[in-house]
């Protein structure tokens, strides 16, 4: 049975540690370096429910830092400077306060082509060799999506492909390279920011909605099956989440929710 933390509280590091201690915790993560996948679609701030907020890569990295090297990462998009909604964000104060590198994965030379079984899109996939020799941590937001219906912590994990140009993926069908990508490099824990969510004309454009939750967990697929159902979703319905049970990533047949009930923190987010 998977686990699965909801947790509603005041934005803060306190809020943030409860969820990911009743998610499971990250003491399986002390072996090797541990990189902080982050959400930076957009040059804007966590408040507008576009990117992930500091206060999470905060509580993660007073978490991990005393027992592995942490670094923060992202790769520019092909509207976002990386680099740039780093310091916009906020999150170059927090890396800052705790000596902890930015790493843009669209500057790292050493790549590596990964075979991907069973693909869906992708037959192979080049990655950055730091991302296959480290854990994974996807600190993602609860977003509403034009393309994949929802955003949240698997498909953060399509900003670990170094490319700057990431439309020609869309061309190959988003829904399936998210599969294929998470088949590969499947996070090693999530928790999805949804201090303040985004609805609407998401991942970009959408209407910020004040949520006061962090939803936590190991399996990434049970992880956003939740947060789906939170959003008023059906994960069955959302291509990703369901084909990602089907590859054997996840599974959300089975989970023990541990915090607040799904029934009393619900809220049908616009499409």
């Amino acid at each position: 049975m998977s686990k699965v933390a909801i947790v509603r509280g005041e934005r803060s590091v306190e809020t943030v540690e409860k969820a990911v201690n009743l998610g499971g915790g990250l003491k399986h993560l002390t072996d090797r370096p541990v990189l902080i996948k982050v959400n930076f679609i957009a040059r804007k701030t966590w408040n507008t429910g576009a990117t992930t907020d500091p206060i999470v890569v905060e509580a993660l990295i007073k978490a991990l830092k005393p027992v592995t090297k942490v670094s923060v990462v992202e790769s520019d998009a092909t509207t976002t400077n990386a680099d740039s909604a780093f310091t916009i964000t906020g999150m170059d104060s927090v890396c800052r306060k705790y000596d902890v590198p930015f790493i843009n994965l669209r500057r790292e030379t050493e790549k590596v082509m990964v075979n991907v079984h069973d693909w869906d899109s992708l037959s192979e996939i080049e990655l950055p060799k730091i991302v296959l020799e480290s854990y994974v941590v996807s600190a993602a937001k609860l977003k509403t999506h034009s393309e994949t219906q929802v955003t949240l912590g698997m498909k953060n994990m399509f900003g670990l492909l170094p490319d700057k140009f990431k439309a020609k993926y869309h061309f190959k069908g988003i829904d399936k390279v998210i599969v294929d990508i998470n088949s590969v490099v499947r996070p090693d824990f999530t928790v999805i920011d949804g201090f303040v969510g985004m609805e609407g004309r998401g991942p970009v454009h959408g209407e910020p909605v004040r949520m006061d939750l962090i939803i936590a967990g190991r399996d990434p697929v049970a992880t956003d099956a939740i947060a789906a159902r939170v959003m008023g979703f059906d994960p069955v319905k959302i291509y990703h989440i369901n084909r990602a049970q089907e590859r054997g990533i996840g599974r959300f047949s089975d989970i023990e929710i541990v915090g607040e009930k799904l029934n009393d923190v619900k809220r049908v987010f616009d499409r």
